[in-house]
C-alpha cells in the first residue's frame, strides 16, 4: 500500500503573533477526571482546572501578572525598582518567570526549607533570594520582606501578595469567567484551596455576581501542623487582608494524609502528576460529590507535581 504524501506547507501564509509571555497567562484547560469518580452518581462530573499550563507552571502566574501590570500602570514599578515579595515557591517562580521579560529584577524572601527543586528553579531564573527561618514558615518570610521594604523603600517595590487587591482581582477577571465559559454556565461548585486566599476570593466574587447558582468551596488543612504545601490553616496563621470570609459558600478541611493519598491516585489512576494542594482540592471535591446526584464540580489544580518529587509520600502505598 502506497503511503500518502503529506501536504506541502504553505509558507506564504505562515506567521507568528508575538504577544509576549504575559499574554500567555490563563486560558488553561479543564480536564475531566474519569477514574477517581467511578463511584459517584452518573450525573456528577468532576473537572480539574489545569493551572500548570501557565508559563510559570502554576496558578500564581495570574496574580503575578496582575500585580506587575497594576504596579507598572501606577508608576510604582519600572523605574529601576526591584520587585520584592515573600513566597513559599510558586508565586516567586511566577514573578521570576514574568518580570524579567519586562526588564524587572526580582528579590524574594523564602523559607530555607522550601524545597530544593523550587530553590533551584528560582536561582535558574535569576531571582535573588533571602532565605528565612524555616520554623517561621511563610508568615515569617512575609515579615522579613516587609522589613526589607521598610528599610529601603526607594530600592524595592513591595508587592505583598497577601495584601494586594490585584491578587484576587486576577481571578475575578480571568479564572472565574474562564470556568463559567468552559462549562457553558453549568458549573455548580468550584473548589479551591486557601493560601493567600486570592483564588477563592476572586472566583467566589465572580460567581456571586454572575452565576449565583454556583457555590464557591474553600479548602484548608484540618490543623496547624500539616504538610499541604501552599495552603494555610487560617485560625493559626496571619490571615491575609484580601480574604473575605463571606465570599465562600462553604468551608471544608482536608487532612495531610488524604491530600497525599489523592495526589498519588491522580498520578497513578488519571495520569496527572500534580502538586499536593491539587490533591487536597480533589479530595475535597470527591467528598462533596458523594452527596450529589447531579453536579458539575471544578477543582482548581494549582500546579504540577514536578517540584515535589523529592517528597517521601510518593513511595507510600
Amino acid at each position: 500500500m502506497a503511503l500518502r504524501q503529506p501536504a506541502r506547507p504553505n509558507f506564504d501564509s505562515f506567521h507568528v503573533t508575538w504577544r509576549g509571555l504575559l499574554a500567555e497567562v490563563g486560558s488553561t484547560p479543564l480536564i475531566p477526571l474519569q477514574r477517581i469518580t467511578r463511584d459517584l452518581a452518573p450525573g456528577v462530573r468532576l473537572l480539574a482546572k489545569a493551572e500548570w499550563f501557565n508559563p510559570g507552571g502554576s496558578v500564581k502566574d495570574r496574580p503575578a501578572r496582575a500585580i506587575i501590570e497594576a504596579a507598572r500602570i501606577a508608576g510604582e514599578l519600572g523605574g529601576g525598582q526591584i520587585l520584592l515579595d515573600s513566597t513559599s515557591g510558586n508565586m516567586g517562580i511566577a514573578y521570576a518567570t514574568l518580570a524579567p521579560a519586562l526588564g524587572v529584577a526580582v528579590h524574594l524572601a523564602i523559607p530555607a526549607n522550601a524545597g530544593q527543586p523550587r530553590l533551584n528553579s528560582l536561582r535558574a531564573l535569576g531571582a535573588q533570594l533571602t532565605l528565612t527561618d524555616p520554623l517561621e514558615g511563610s508568615d515569617g518570610a512575609r515579615q522579613v520582606a516587609a522589613h526589607m521594604a521598610a528599610d529601603a523603600p526607594d530600592r524595592y517595590y513591595y508587592a505583598d501578595q497577601y495584601d494586594n487587591p490585584a491578587n484576587w482581582r486576577s481571578h475575578f477577571e480571568t479564572t472565574g469567567p474562564e470556568i463559567v465559559a468552559q462549562t457553558h454556565g453549568s458549573v455548580t461548585h468550584v473548589v479551591a484551596g486557601l493560601g493567600t486566599t486570592g483564588t477563592s476570593t476572586g472566583i467566589g466574587r465572580y460567581l456571586r455576581q454572575y452565576l449565583p447558582t454556583a457555590r464557591m468551596v474553600a479548602v484548608q488543612p484540618d490543623g496547624p501542623l500539616h504538610g499541604i504545601e501552599g495552603l494555610k490553616f487560617l485560625p493559626s496563621s496571619d490571615v491575609p487582608s484580601i480574604y473575605d470570609p463571606d465570599v465562600p459558600h462553604e468551608q471544608v478541611t482536608v487532612s495531610t494524609e488524604a491530600a497525599y493519598a489523592m495526589t498519588r491516585r491522580l498520578a497513578r489512576e488519571e495520569g496527572l502528576l500534580v502538586g499536593i494542594s491539587s490533591g487536597a482540592a480533589a479530595a475535597a471535591a470527591v467528598e462533596i460529590a458523594k452527596g450529589l446526584t447531579k453536579a458539575v464540580i471544578v477543582a482548581i489544580f494549582p500546579d504540577s507535581g514536578v517540584k515535589y518529587l523529592d517528597e517521601n509520600f510518593w513511595s507510600a502505598e
